[in-house]
């Protein structure tokens, strides 16, 4: 899915990078989605994660408008400051996250919060935000109508909702918000998640059920 180099024209382009998370005592291993979109003058870079140099190779040298962060678990935001800094870009977040991001940066706030329905405009396209709590409490999705695409973070990936077992986190309160805000999206909208493979609203709406059976 990323862009060969040299040809970082948008609407999305696309990086996996590598590194950890960490909360509650442990420490895993990840593999994390950078989404930046917009076009080929200016895009919205969503989750700064553990690679800059990487980050900054798909951003190509164009205006970033926004650093974006889905919720503040800290590889969504580890890279989030430096990002903003090198970019003279502000970082947006919901302030629910606040607990989240002061274990990561305590000495730096973001510049401005996120609220459900608001608009962030790169290159043209529309991304709006889309509070959906419950994998954290202000996590956010990015919906762009035109490109038929939601940008989920941790919210919902291919197989079904984020973790909930962590601090901060609620299996009822994730399952209210896939139910009430994603899965009414069109069918055919591309879920780009924050780890590992997209999907569609339509291949995931029929396993409601079935997750809320298993748990999470």
């Amino acid at each position: 899915m990323t862009a060969p180099e040299g040809l970082h024209k948008g609407p999305i382009d696309h990086v996996v990078t590598h590194g950890t998370f960490s909360l509650d005592g442990g420490t895993w291993e990840v593999d994390n989605n950078v989404w930046v979109v917009g076009d080929e003058n200016e895009v919205v870079v969503i989750d700064a994660a553990h690679d800059p140099e990487a980050i900054g190779a798909i951003i190509a040298g164009r205006r970033v408008v926004a650093v974006v962060c889905t919720h503040a678990h800290d590889d969504h935001v580890n890279q989030a400051p430096r990002l903003a800094d090198t970019f003279n870009a502000p970082i947006l977040l919901n302030p629910a996250e606040a607990p989240l991001w002061e274990m990561t940066h305590p000495n730096r706030t973001p510049d401005r919060e996120i609220a459900d329905g608001q608009v962030i405009k790169a290159g043209g396209i529309e991304l709006r935000a889309l509070v959906t709590p419950g994998h954290s409490p202000g996590s956010t999705c990015l919906y762009a109508p035109e490109l038929t695409t939601v940008f989920t973070g941790d919210t919902l990936f291919n197989g079904g909702p984020g973790a909930t077992g962590r601090s901060y986190s609620s299996f009822d309160t994730i399952i209210d918000s896939i139910r009430g805000t994603l899965l009414p999206l069109p069918g055919d909208t591309t879920v780009r998640t924050g780890h590992g493979d997209s999907t569609t609203i339509g291949s995931e709406a029929p396993h409601l059920e079935e997750w809320i059976a298993r748990g999470h």
